[in-house]
């Protein structure tokens, strides 16, 4: 069968992400049952086996299986999926009541809570592991521990956030991953019963989970953006007897300096962002032009980075001298390609400047603001949202380019390849997903002038912002 997409890529990037112990399991109902023959590779079981059986052979011994109504055991688990109807005995409770219920009554209400899946519409099913292309889905299940669990939750909230509500049947689970999953066209988180641990080998600290599969793309997003953020598996742990206020980031913890930097006068701080290469140098001197000093973070990381500063030290003992140039400064575009190329790096590097520009910056938002307290200060930093310093600013200001046009100016300025241009531009958050934080937009996609007549209108907006702030204070 032909996919409409590139399952093996998105699935083995949340594979490492998730550290998943199992394959995620492609699952497909067909209407017609002979077009098992279509799927690569598929096994028939030549004995009649039960739903979670057949699921622990896709997701831990990477088999492809079919199956039809005559392959399982009993109508249980085939009523589940729509294959076959349940018989008398077990719509009235008798079933339930030899084992999970005190009363056949028990039983019979047990029954009918059980979310089944219309009998009549399909004929069979199909189960690969995604990460080997088998064919689009319908849903896709994914077995892993609540740590993990939580991170796809998060993943899955981030865009378009609403509440997840989950179920437990009890015994026959599968009900509420699978059926449940169709039902609804929502994710649908369950505890594995006590039939998938002994005869489907689920693990004591295993949940499971039915995912639409046209969520996937947006679960991976999510969970790349949380990454970036820090919100990663395995968690580290802070120990619950310490002091943990540096593992949170500032906004947890640092009121008192967001109070500082804004001061009690009449300042407007402006938070300037965008993506790499978006214009955000060519909107602020225009700013600055109509009064608004500068504070840019490149022009900050470039000063705390010099040789034999502290940053700089840290940066050598931890990449080796190959990233310096002959007069020892920086080698910033070999040092950019590491680090562009790995999270982690990234990370790492971060940890070494980020503090020191504080420093940096606090010490010229207080030289401008005793110079002018109605000052307007613009503070350029390409990763404001990332590094989550937006509750600072009293205004965000985003400089917007369409992602074709990052790519297309950073391989003209740096005279890189497509492909790395293309991995610099993905480090960072899309300017898609920066556009929701910022209250200001400047689309700097056209020519100077239409960006010009932008900037002028911003500014008129500025001061109007702060007069209304002057008067309110009064």
């Amino acid at each position: 069968m032909n996919t409409t997409r590139d399952w093996e890529k998105l699935i083995r990037r949340m594979e490492l992400l998730m550290r998943l112990k199992s394959f995620p399991v492609a699952f497909k109902l067909l209407e017609d049952k002979e077009a098992m023959s279509e799927i690569p590779f598929i096994r028939r079981m030549n004995h009649q086996s039960t739903l979670c059986q057949l699921i622990s052979l896709v997701r831990n011994f990477d088999w492809t299986v079919g199956a039809d109504a005559d392959d399982f055991l009993g109508n249980n688990c085939s009523s589940i999926i729509g294959l076959s109807d349940i018989p008398e005995f077990m719509k009235n409770g008798t079933f339930r009541s030899i084992v999970w219920t005190q009363s056949r009554a028990d039983g019979k209400k047990y029954e009918a809570s059980i979310p089944r899946l219309p009998v009549g519409k399909y004929e069979a099913l199909v189960m690969a592991p995604l990460a080997y292309n088998p064919f689009d889905p319908d849903i896709v299940l994914i077995y892993a521990n609540p740590a993990q669990m939580m991170l796809l939750i998060n993943s899955l909230q981030f865009e378009d956030y609403e509440v997840m509500e989950f179920f437990c049947v009890g015994e026959t689970s599968c009900a509420d991953a699978i059926a449940r999953c169709y039902l609804t066209g929502k994710p649908s988180l369950t505890i594995p019963c006590y039939g998938e641990r002994r005869y489907g080998h689920a693990q004591d600290d295993e949940l499971v989970m039915g995912i639409p599969a046209e969520m996937m793309e947006k679960a991976l997003r999510g969970m790349e953006t949380l990454y970036r953020r820090g919100i990663r598996y395995p968690i580290s742990y802070a120990g619950a007897e310490s002091d943990v206020a540096s593992g949170f980031p500032e906004t947890y913890g640092g009121q008192e300096r967001t109070k500082a930097l804004r001061g009690d006068d009449n300042r407007l701080l402006l938070g300037v962002t965008g993506g790499i290469a978006t214009g955000k140098t060519s909107v602020a001197k225009m700013l600055e032009e109509m009064g608004a000093p500068i504070i840019d973070f490149d022009v900050l990381s470039r000063v705390v980075v010099e040789p034999d500063k502290p940053a700089w030290k840290d940066i050598v003992a931890f990449f080796g001298e190959q990233v310096l140039q002959e007069d020892r400064t920086l080698d910033r575009k070999k040092l950019s390609e590491i680090v562009f190329r790995d999270l982690e790096k990234r990370k790492k590097l971060e940890s070494f400047t980020h503090p020191r520009i504080g420093e940096e910056f606090s010490k010229l938002v207080e030289k401008y603001a005793s110079e002018d307290p109605d000052t307007i200060i613009q503070v350029v930093i390409p990763l404001l949202i990332e590094t989550n310093m937006h509750p600072i600013f009293h205004n965000l200001l985003m400089v917007y380019t369409p992602e074709e046009v990052q790519v297309k100016r950073l391989i003209e300025r740096d005279n890189i390849t497509e492909e790395m241009a293309m991995k610099m531009v993905r480090a960072q958050l899309s300017v898609e997903e920066k556009k929701g934080y910022c209250d200001l937009i400047i689309d700097n996609s056209g020519s100077l002038e239409e960006t010009r007549r932008q900037v002028e209108e911003l500014w008129a907006h500025l001061k109007k912002i702060q007069r209304e702030s002057k008067k309110n204070k009064g």
